[in-house]
């Protein structure tokens, strides 16, 4: 299933906005210039979506071309092939293997063929404009920015965010959910799963190991942002990050198309959640869970219905009342969805022991098995009394 082609950026737009009241002249410019460029590609490619053929087969097959600072793809020139040798451009190089990662992680880890499931090729475009604080992925190919040098860096530079951005291609693929609200804020959100678990198996983290920062690389050293976004904090990657982390904040708002970069903070946490307390590799349980929730999900499916399906799947991938299962009810209930046909104090039970640490949850979970293990023995004994006394009584007839 797909939906439409829509360019997706790698900076909300609330900090591109923000940056408008810059007391730097050169700051307030450069973020004028990327909100303008940002409106008038989005409008080129509403009218793209209308022709056929944005994904071209190729077995994932990188290409990188250099925009030379320009904003027409078509004058770029070649900078990295599949075949050729690595490029005397940083940029480029960085770009080239940042696409491999992605497509080897989809590859290896879900068997999926590149973003589309059919090979689709996978082509990047560098330096694109003069000091564009963004990169894109529009359905056909993505671009990197230079950033102003100021705010931005090299966008290249943030393999989380370029993983986030062809994540979204895997969306538009599978589910196709639609870009506005709930179904747009999920959207968001499964871009930053894929994309911390991308940057996670490349690095070979685990959950613990994991600083679930998205784009901490984009900014330059002198400022004070640890990142984009935290998936293990929403609202707290930099002083005045405004995403929630449960459903009693969430944001509703006719701008953002309703709030899709604030609102992917909800789900970005019970995904944290899950594979905190499953622990590990975050790649393997809880996105597995994820992924086959989102194939099964559709363009208009909601928190509830996503929280329902992670559920079901988690029972269905490793068994019913299991850790994973559990862990997925907690995280859940910790931001504030319980899910359908489980009644909220059950839910609130069960899934107590998923907390803030991974660590915390299985050691509890320790301690109830030993504790339920000694009542059971009790019990056991309490039976073979029984069983005695009764043997007795029958020997004095």
């Amino acid at each position: 299933m797909t939906s439409e082609l829509r360019m997706h950026c790698a900076i909300p737009p609330y900090i591109l906005e923000d940056l408008l009241g810059s007391d730097d002249g050169e700051v307030r410019q450069a973020a004028l210039n990327s909100l303008l460029t940002t409106a008038r590609l989005r409008g080129e490619r509403t009218v793209l979506a209308a022709f056929p053929g944005a994904a071209t087969p190729g077995n994932g097959r990188r290409t990188v071309f250099d925009c030379r600072n320009g904003t027409d793809l078509a004058l770029a020139v070649l900078a990295r092939s599949e075949d050729g040798q690595p490029s005397t451009d940083g940029a480029a190089n960085r770009a080239f293997d940042a696409l491999g990662r992605t497509r080897d992680f989809f590859q290896q880890v879900f068997a999926r063929n590149s973003v589309d499931g059919q090979g689709m090729r996978l082509d990047g475009y560098v330096h694109y404009d003069e000091k564009y604080n963004n990169a894109f992925w529009d359905g056909r190919e993505m671009c990197f920015g230079d950033g102003d040098g100021i705010i931005f860096s090299d966008l290249t530079g943030s393999l989380s965010v370029i993983a986030h951005e062809l994540a979204h291609g895997v969306t538009e693929h599978t589910a196709g959910l639609a870009y506005r609200d709930q179904s747009g804020a999920l959207n968001e959100s499964m871009s930053d799963v894929f994309g911390t678990l991308v940057e996670q198996w490349t690095l070979h983290q685990t959950a613990e190991q994991s600083d679930w920062l998205i784009g901490r690389e984009v900014f330059t050293p002198k400022v004070q942002k640890d990142a984009l976004r935290s998936m293990k904090a929403p609202g707290h990657a930099w002083a005045r990050d405004p995403q929630p982390d449960h459903m009693s904040h969430y944001v509703h708002m006719s701008g953002d198309h309703g709030g899709v970069h604030y609102n992917s903070g909800i789900p970005n946490k019970a995904f944290y959640l899950t594979a905190s307390a499953i622990g590990g590799y975050a790649w393997e349980a809880p996105g597995m869970i994820w992924y086959e929730a989102l194939k099964a999900s559709n363009s208009e499916t909601r928190f509830q219905e996503f929280a329902d399906t992670t559920y079901q799947k988690a029972g269905d991938l490793y068994g019913d009342g299991g850790t994973p299962q559990q862990a997925v009810l907690g995280a859940w209930q910790q931001v504030g969805i319980t899910l359908t046909g489980i009644p909220a104090g059950v839910a609130k039970e069960q899934g107590r022991t998923v907390g803030e640490s991974g660590d915390a949850g299985r050691q509890d979970s320790v301690a109830v098995a030993r504790q339920v293990q000694t009542l059971t023995g009790r019990v056991q004994e309490l039976s073979d009394d029984v069983a005695m006394l009764k043997g007795r009584m029958a020997g004095s007839r």
